[in-house]
């Protein structure tokens, strides 16, 4: 064999085994941030493992059982890392039905923002809501100065929770529609805020309203996911089997496609709108080849989805995200969530607990956060 054919032989296996590797770690259920950081660039991923594999067969020798190998563990990678992707692509069923033509009054819209803290782009802000007139405005990562600055929407939006704080979790949410039992609570981390309410649609219903920032797996924060992956159990097992119309939503700092979100979804039946409708990656807006869906929105089956909508810039690492769901409870009746089991009702149990809950503190299907909370 030639030398440049040797080259070129252990070159592709030495990536075919960076991108084996990239596409097994994540099956793995440990919470270092190492590990989980692989949740996250899984499209990334794929279009290496495409460009490889397309290496593989242009440039390998197809004669010899080594080459068939590494185009054999090429191609199950990219399969593995379609199958996580696949449903939020078009190609994908719709997991929530679009909205027909109803009652407006029944119409709640939220625009969910993180603004990074050391971002001045306030005006930014404030003429998306001027454009699109959301019902809920939450802020994350908002401090004291976005909260003096953003105090201008009080006039029009008069129902408020505020948390200001200057460790990048700072949360702010403002409501058009009234806000009832709302409240700040600390589920986990003594300085990570989540808030909670009920609002009431302006046709009178009300809908149970979670706002979550949980702190990500980093070297420099969270050194494991445990955290996070807990308020995200925590919050899900809560709203499970209730009866309420239920919304969730904020900078999970977790993919859609992740094993811990595909949990939270299973345990707290919630349904998805991205699903079959497209990624709307809203992290990271100044690098648009390293882009993941972060910012999500998830909800009950007694609502349709009138529409989601990725927003323009306004300076910070995230984009705004708009979703607008109208309450319809018959036709959202066979609105069908992901299915969990025994083995993921354990695991989200061993998640909370992990962090230090008794087996009385980890909420059973139903039981709400104020219930919950950690003191």
């Amino acid at each position: 064999m030639a030398t440049v054919d040797v080259f070129i032989v252990w070159g592709l296996a030495l990536v075919t085994l960076v991108v084996v590797l990239a596409t097994l770690l994540p099956m793995l259920r440990l919470s270092h941030w190492v590990i989980r950081g692989f949740d996250f660039p899984r499209l990334q991923l794929a279009a290496v493992a495409l460009v490889v594999l397309i290496l593989q067969l242009a440039l390998l020798d197809l004669d010899r059982p080594l080459s068939w190998f590494l185009v054999t563990a090429t191609a199950l990678s990219l399969g593995c890392q379609l199958w996580w992707i696949l449903p939020y692509t078009v190609l994908w069923p719709r997991e929530v039905k679009a909205a027909r033509r109803g009652d407006p009054e029944r119409t709640i819209t939220i625009l969910t923002s993180n603004v990074l803290t050391p971002n001045r782009n306030v005006g930014a802000l404030i003429g998306l809501v001027e454009k699109h007139q959301p019902d809920v405005l939450v802020t994350l990562e908002s401090d004291q100065w976005w909260e003096d600055q953003l105090a201008v929407l009080k006039s029009r939006m008069p129902y408020t929770i505020q948390c200001p704080l200057d460790n990048l979790y700072g949360m702010h949410v403002f409501s058009r529609l009234p806000l009832i039992e709302a409240e700040c609570r600390f589920l986990i981390e003594d300085d990570v805020p989540s808030m909670h309410a009920l609002v009431e649609l302006r046709s009178g219903e009300k809908v149970r309203i979670h706002f979550l920032h949980p702190a990500p797996p980093s070297p420099t924060e969270n050194p494991e996911s445990a955290e996070r992956d807990a308020e995200l159990v925590i919050v899900g097992r809560s709203v499970a089997d209730t009866d309420e119309p239920v919304i969730v939503t904020g900078d999970l700092n977790d993919v859609a496609w992740s094993p811990t979100t595909r949990l939270f979804r299973k345990v707290s039946g919630l349904l998805d709108p991205r699903v079959g409708r497209g990624l709307h990656s809203t992290f990271h807006a100044d690098y648009p080849l390293l882009r993941w869906p972060l910012d999500h929105l998830f909800h009950s089956e007694h609502f349709t989805l009138v529409s989601i909508q990725r927003l323009p810039s306004i300076g910070s690492d995230h984009f705004p995200l708009l979703t607008c769901l109208r309450y319809a409870p018959v036709r959202g009746q066979d609105q069908e969530p992901l299915q969990g089991d025994r083995d993921d009702d354990q695991w989200a149990k061993e998640l909370a607990r992990e962090q230090g809950a008794s087996k009385h503190d980890v909420p059973e299907p139903g039981q709400g956060p104020e219930e919950i909370n950690r003191t």
